[in-house]
């Protein structure tokens, strides 16, 4: 656990729900969790069996109790799906499997949404699940996300889950929407900001393109994991969105993306051949390994990120 000899500065971290969280559980070993904000996307939130749905946020809560589901970085761990299975057998089947003790989460904040927006929503559930850190969601604002693929312009989760994200994909598209109260000013504040290797396409992209953030990271310090390594994405279908944007699938793709405001980059030990070309783009790369299959690599990689920043 963090011990006070450690890392004491503001550090402001960009999420999305699989790779990132993955680096929460070692950063919250060294980092002193107030210290640490977590600015995590939205664009995939919607209603799902009567309930709001903020399947990253709910991630980014639970790692941060050791609650989450790490088999599968979704829910609960332990959890139980008497519901859902009841909702199946009776003619009201699911798109998401939503566990009981994840649905109650999700029905507390839906209620909490009614009175207070989803900011002050998901501030009070950290404070109760005892979370000092300071998780905000990158906008109060609904958005809205097409794929468009060869057999049609498909929702999000149904690209997904319910077609497996087997389409091709010709294209994504997402709206605009405003920051949530306290994105720019926490990554203004900050001391140094961590872009996670979350999807960059759906998870990152969309919190960058909020008014003010990009220039508020020009003026900070920040470091990058890219989630690309070789010409595949570690996990989800981040390369597929990539190639229908005309990006390369690579870790030279993820740094272009990044580069008005990028410092430090780090890429896997596989890449060690593409540092040349990278640094044409960023300044600093750093290679080591970045496949965090344990806790042990996920707190090697922060210290690793923390030691780069100060």
């Amino acid at each position: 656990m963090y011990s006070e000899n450690e890392f004491d500065i503001m550090i402001t971290v960009l999420s999305g729900g699989t790779g990132t969280p993955k680096l929460l559980q070692g950063l919250k070993e060294i980092v002193d969790p107030s210290e640490l904000t977590i600015i995590v996307n939205t664009l995939e939130n919607d209603y799902f069996s009567g309930v709001y749905v903020s399947a990253d946020i709910d991630t980014v809560l639970y790692t941060m109790t050791g609650m989450i589901n790490d088999e599968f970085w979704y829910g609960v761990k332990g959890d139980t799906f008497i519901t859902h299975e009841r909702l199946e057998e009776i003619g009201c089947p699911e798109l998401l499997r939503i566990g009981d003790i994840d649905r109650a989460t999700k029905i507390q904040k839906t209620q909490l949404m009614k009175e207070y927006g989803l900011t002050k929503a998901v501030e009070i559930q950290a404070e109760k699940m005892g979370i000092v850190s300071k998780i905000i969601p990158m906008s109060d604002e609904n958005s809205d996300i097409k794929i468009i693929t060869d057999i049609g312009e498909l929702e999000f989760h149904d690209f997904l889950i319910k077609y497996q994200s087997q389409p091709e994909v010709l294209d994504v598209k997402f709206s605009n929407v405003s920051p949530a109260p306290g994105v720019v000013e926490s990554i203004k504040k900050s001391d140094a900001v961590i872009i996670g290797p979350s999807n960059p396409i759906t998870s990152i992209s969309p919190i960058l393109s909020l008014d003010g953030v990009k220039d508020a990271l020009k003026d900070t310090y920040v470091v990058a994991v890219s989630p690309i390594i070789g010409n595949d994405s570690v996990s989800g279908p981040a390369s597929k969105f990539m190639k229908a944007l005309g990006i390369e699938v690579s870790s030279v793709g993820v740094a272009s993306l990044y580069e008005d405001f990028l410092d430090n980059f780090i890429i896997d030990n596989k890449d060690d051949d593409k540092k040349q070309q990278i640094n044409q783009i960023v300044n600093k790369v750093t290679v080591t390994n970045t496949i965090m299959n344990n806790l042990g690599a996920k707190k090697n990689l922060a210290q690793i990120i923390m030691g780069s920043i100060l």
